[in-house]
């Protein structure tokens, strides 16, 4: 493991400066990381070792997302193993049909995990709108039910972890006919943003304690990383959304990677000290902060900072006093 992370440290050392990541959007319930890929065992559950390359890149914290009830209890499992692992605690828009069997009774078990768990649950979500994958969802029960969440927020006092996909206006409606309930709720993040600038400028104009989160597929297009650009460090967060996500040779924001690290192709090729290609482990956020400070052309070290204590003063803050 050590030659694993050898490029990584003494980069660091050069810097004199060890960067610290959150990453604020991990799926780490995901079969993948127990070796299953398309209901096939590939090779063995291998988490601890996507944690611990984690740990050793300068990962503080993970937030593992939680998108249906179903995966709440393994979450939580994962989480109360190691103090710096923290849960969402929501049901994602392609996800919301399961409300529909009983709703109050689905939302009151939302409500139960979230006062069950105060000291792990540190945000509502991942909730929002998602207009690319209809078939999962028709858009009047995502509507129905993302506006509902907003309530487990006000009343947790917890900050919301938002998807948005191909559906800023209505999204932003919703939010809009709601922003009582998001001013008395602690803020929140719009995660895996890859919109366009005014759609960037309309949701962090909605509210200063809303953010945006960056990972691979933010910064895929030419387009995205323009966008990312121009976007104002007091507002970014950065994520892998592993096992998703991961920046490809193929997107435009390869270039600016840095910190490398071996693999294998094959999932059957597996070894305890590489990658798979094509699955994103949390390990990989420095690329994330990589690209961004390149298409910015500012300091890794100085953006690391900023982006730590934006995530800090959203998610951990109470803890932190």
């Amino acid at each position: 493991m050590q030659l694993f992370y050898r490029s990584y440290v003494e980069k660091c050392k050069a810097l004199k400066m060890a960067l610290k990541y959150i990453d604020i959007g991990a799926n780490l319930t995901d079969s993948m990381f127990c070796g299953v890929y398309g209901g096939s065992k590939k090779h063995p559950d291998d988490l601890d070792l996507v944690l611990k390359r984690a740990w050793q890149q300068g990962l503080q914290k993970i937030i593992i997302t939680v998108g249906t009830l179903s995966e709440a209890d393994k979450a939580l499992e994962i989480a109360n193993k190691d103090e710096r692992l923290y849960v969402t605690m929501g049901c994602h828009p392609t996800r919301c049909g399961e409300f529909l069997t009983n709703p109050e009774e689905y939302y009151e078990a939302l409500k139960e995990k979230i006062s069950s768990n105060p000291k792990k649950i540190v945000a509502i979500g991942e909730c929002g709108l998602d207009y690319d994958r209809l078939h999962f969802c028709d858009k009047e029960t995502q509507k129905i039910y993302f506006e509902k969440q907003l309530h487990l927020a006000k009343e947790f006092q917890l900050p919301l972890f938002l998807h948005c996909r191909n559906s800023h206006e209505d999204f932003m409606c919703i939010l809009e006919r709601n922003r009582s309930l998001f001013e008395s709720c602690a803020g929140g993040v719009v995660h895996s943003f890859d919109g366009s600038l005014s759609e960037a400028e309309k949701i962090l104009n909605y509210h200063p304690q809303l953010y945006l989160g960056i990972n691979g597929c933010s910064l895929r297009t030419v387009d995205n990383l323009t966008v990312a650009s121009q976007l104002s460090n007091e507002r970014l967060m950065i994520e892998t959304d592993c096992p998703w996500c991961g920046i490809r040779p193929t997107h435009a924001g390869f270039e600016f990677v840095e910190t490398k690290f071996p693999s294998v192709k094959k999932k059957e090729k597996w070894s305890a000290e590489s990658l798979i290609e094509g699955r994103c482990e949390p390990c990989q956020i420095s690329q994330v902060l990589e690209v961004i400070a390149g298409i910015k052309k500012e300091s890794v070290n100085k953006l690391a900072d900023v982006i730590y204590n934006n995530t800090v003063r959203l998610f951990f803050n109470k803890e932190m006093k």
